[in-house]
């Protein structure tokens, strides 16, 4: 039974996480994520490292609840889904790389997400010193290579596992599309803090998006709207950090974690 207060908020029609789509600036590189592929996190990935309960659950780039969403069918404990735009679900705006922000997303026992590949390093840095149990990121396979990423990471910090999917991930920029297709690469890069010994590596295999995807899947998180509304003019700059240009607003009001909320567009509520 799916746990994430969304679906206490969406108990009647059942409705989508994407009804309305809220279009982002092309900077903040918003690929929302295949249910399916964080399916196959736990079904493939944590059992490998002998985890069968994973706890409370922080998703930092939550987007429109793609990944958020799916992680509440594997916890008993709400989901926190956080964003720095605000797409209609869980708290915004929430800054994941600002030291000086006020503490959000305290004791959660993991961090998982699909971070925005060019700040991803900042990103697993700043869940690493975070999480209290382990972190886990969605990641295309190029990210285990380059030197500033071998030193910042890798040489001290090396996941405890590497996961890369056998068969391809499609993303599509700014929504999920069911039958779209790739040629990119994707694999799940986890550490379990306090861990030790070398990095180890599966292989997720094939057969994951047939037989993780669900009968519903298209109805919760393909449906969307092609009206854009105001969006903040985001980027990130050369290390990673994300400004915000003069004039852009973005709505301060707090929600619950986790839930999708109400606006001014009729019927809305990741990856």
């Amino acid at each position: 039974m799916i746990r994430c207060d969304t679906m206490a908020l969406r108990a009647k029609g059942f409705t989508a996480v994407m009804a309305q789509r809220r279009e982002p600036p092309d900077a903040l590189d918003y690929f929302p994520t295949p249910p399916w592929a964080t399916r196959a996190f736990f079904r493939h990935v944590l059992p490998v490292l002998g985890i069968e309960a994973i706890g409370r659950v922080w998703e930092p780039a939550a987007g429109e609840g793609h990944m958020a969403a799916v992680i509440g069918e594997f916890t008993d404990v709400p989901v926190i889904a956080s964003d720095i735009f605000d797409y209609g679900y869980g708290t915004t705006p929430v800054d994941f790389l600002d030291p000086l922000a006020p503490p959000f997303g305290d004791g959660a026992d993991w961090i998982v997400t699909n971070p925005p590949f060019k700040p991803a390093a900042q990103f697993a840095l700043r869940a690493l010193d975070l999480a209290r149990v382990g972190v886990a990121l969605l990641l295309r396979t190029q990210w285990l290579e380059s030197e500033d990423r071998y030193y910042s990471i890798f040489r001290d910090r090396p996941p405890s596992l590497f996961a890369p999917f056998v068969e391809r991930v499609p993303m599509v920029k700014g929504r999920w599309d069911p039958d779209a297709s790739t040629a990119t690469a994707y694999a799940w890069f986890v550490w379990r803090k306090r861990a030790s010994g070398p990095a180890r590596i599966i292989w997720i295999p094939p057969g994951c998006r047939a037989g993780l995807t669900h009968a519903d899947d298209r109805q919760r998180f393909a449906a969307w709207s092609l009206e854009p509304a105001a969006a903040p003019l985001l980027d990130w700059d050369a290390s990673g950090n994300c400004g915000r240009s003069a004039g852009s607003m973005v709505s301060e009001v707090p929600h619950a974690e986790g839930a999708p909320r109400s606006s001014t567009s009729p019927e809305k509520s990741a990856a």
